[in-house]
């Protein structure tokens, strides 16, 4: 089974270095542009069903890049990391570079998802969607520590623990995974 995942377009956050987190913006006029060079992509995948997270700029995207009318469901499980205090604050170097993306961080931060959590629940997610939709190719329109979760999924989490020495995906960058 092939899945293909896409991260939602550009947004105000994205551009001003800001965790998105939870904050349910929707995508601006540079996000609208990446979706629509996007579907040209997106029509000409084998795609049975679309999966969304049922937020504002994943939505967005998601009806941009569907015009070949796909079904689309929404699963609250491809939602973005909660960021809790961190949501719409500037990235700061140290902590963004050195613990936001760190997988062994044991920095408590109020109310943010741990990257063990996130990888749970994305994980958990895609064990359930092989065995429900294992006759199918699927989309999945998420975010980005969404699809990280997912890449790690397939690949094996460095020693260290620091995901960002792997790149991770652009806005409405298309991966393709094959879930056994």
């Amino acid at each position: 089974m092939k899945i293909y995942v896409i991260r939602h377009g550009k947004t105000k956050c994205n551009e001003e270095n800001k965790y998105n987190c939870r904050l349910d913006e929707d995508i601006n006029e540079e996000g609208i542009k990446q979706a629509e060079i996007a579907s040209k992509k997106v029509q000409e995948l084998n795609i049975d069903l679309i999966i969304c997270s049922p937020m504002k700029r994943t939505k967005h995207t998601c009806e941009i890049l569907n015009i070949n009318n796909f079904p689309v469901i929404y699963d609250d499980r491809l939602m973005e990391r909660e960021g809790g205090i961190l949501t719409n604050t500037t990235h700061e170097n140290d902590y963004f570079y050195n613990e936001y993306y760190n997988y062994y961080s044991t920095n408590i931060v109020e109310g943010l998802e741990t990257l063990p959590e996130l990888f749970n629940r994305v994980h958990a997610f895609l064990d359930d969607i092989k065995i429900k939709y294992k006759d199918q190719e699927l989309l999945l329109v998420t975010h980005g520590a969404v699809a990280r979760a997912i890449q790690f999924y397939f690949e094996e989490i460095p020693d260290d623990g620091m995901l960002l020495k792997i790149k991770g995906q652009d806005n409405c960058e298309i991966k393709e995974y094959e879930l056994k």
